[in-house]
């Protein structure tokens, strides 16, 4: 297969203003994705669905972005114009998304409604690249670090909004201001700017080339295990069964809302931080081997938590280790991609990273329907420290 590539982008002038609508579209993408996670698995209980079907709901998320996410990082490399109309694209999905979520209440619906939800994020991937060309060449860590902080926040944000409305108006608001947020998100998007535009000469370039130069990408394989066992271990707990585990402990949408808001505050701090901090090959390794190394020790210790104070306390040192986590990776994957490779490579880490977010929930939900909640952590806590000596076992490779 010969596809028409440019060969070089030419530039458009960026300014603040593109900055600041870019990141207000930002701001509605994962706010409508994100408002209803906090008490989804709460929902779906509520529904009656067996730990085994929440597990499979929650995990359907990952399938269209595993499906999705390379393939359009492929094309999107190479049909330059596709990239915004997509993302338009991706907050239709959203508007049916939550369209089905308040529509219908049987499995097959939500199920669908979530598959479309993974859609939209799988949209994702041309916005992280579009903006990583708003700065020049060698910022990656800080244009991933500003991108991190606005997935973040909005989420954190979404939070808030959904511990108070579920808490007094009932959990099926959220699905109301999902709508919402995906309408205005789909207006401001009509809005934002390429900054790469088609040069008058093309060259054709094989796809079969272009999939094996991205894959021959050093220590792109790496960084997307790593990657996906962290998604993984966000999947099973914090947006998967810790809204089940602290109900099981008796605590409400309030206590709850206590619990993601200490996830999610150290979180949001530790990506703010790549704004200000630089991290070369030897100190984001270390740091990777710490934050995993916590990680997995907090989650062994989630099970023995009975009261509010002390499930507030892991989770806090959960959400700055992935806080750094993350947008350290990201940053990694952009520093080692050419130019020309950049929304490939980008496609295929967002891609493969989401099979964590797929299995992460289906194992969850096997695990407790078999074992108990508290096994959950036990398990995602092992995945995060066979992750640590993955990274012990490639140091060379990676300090390279």
């Amino acid at each position: 297969m010969e596809i028409q590539q440019p060969l070089m982008p030419q530039q458009k002038t960026i300014g603040a203003l593109d900055h600041a609508v870019f990141l207000c579209m930002v701001f509605c993408f994962w706010f409508s994705g994100y408002i209803y996670v906090p008490v989804f698995s709460l929902y779906l209980e509520d529904l009656h669905f067996s730990y085994g079907a929440i597990g499979m709901i929650l995990g359907s998320y990952g399938v269209t972005q595993i499906l999705l996410r390379f393939p359009l990082g492929l094309l999107s490399e190479i049909l330059f114009s596709l990239r915004k109309p997509l993302l338009i694209a991706g907050f239709g999905c959203s508007i049916l998304s939550s369209v089905l979520f308040l529509a219908f209440d049987s499995f097959f619906f939500v199920l669908t409604a979530r598959l479309l939800a993974g859609i939209t994020a799988s949209m994702w991937v041309m916005a992280t690249i579009l903006y990583a060309h708003y700065f020049k060449d060698g910022s990656a860590s800080k244009a991933m670090g500003i991108m991190q902080f606005f997935t973040v926040m909005p989420q954190f944000v979404s939070i808030v909004f959904c511990g108070l409305a579920a808490a007094h108006l009932g959990r099926q608001v959220p699905f109301w201001m999902a709508l919402a947020a995906s309408g205005i998100g789909l207006v401001i998007c009509c809005f934002i700017k390429d900054p790469s535009t088609f040069p008058a000469h093309h060259k054709t370039v094989r796809m079969p080339q272009y999939i094996r130069d991205t894959l021959r990408l050093p220590k792109l394989k790496l960084f997307t295990i790593l990657s996906m066992t962290a998604h993984a271990v966000l999947f099973m707990t914090v947006f998967g069964f810790t809204p089940l585990y602290t109900n099981q402990l008796g605590m409400g949408d309030i206590e709850l809302l206590w619990v993601m808001s200490a996830f999610f505050l150290p979180h949001a701090a530790a990506t703010l931080s790549f704004l200000f901090l630089r991290f070369t090959g030897r100190i984001a390794y270390v740091t990777l081997l710490i934050c995993f190394a916590v990680i997995g020790v907090c989650l062994m210790f989630v099970p023995f938590s009975a009261s509010l104070l002390t499930v507030c306390r892991t989770h806090a040192f959960i959400g700055l280790a992935l806080g750094l986590v993350f947008p350290l990776l990201l940053s990694r994957v952009v520093d080692i991609s050419s130019a020309r490779l950049k929304m490939s490579a980008m496609g295929f880490y967002q891609s493969f990273y989401a099979l964590g977010i797929f299995t992460g929930p289906l194992l969850a939900g096997k695990i407790a329907q078999v074992f108990g909640l508290a096994e959950v952590f036990y398990g995602a806590g092992l995945m995060a420290l066979a992750a640590l000596m993955m990274m012990l076992a490639t140091k060379r490779k990676l300090i390279s």
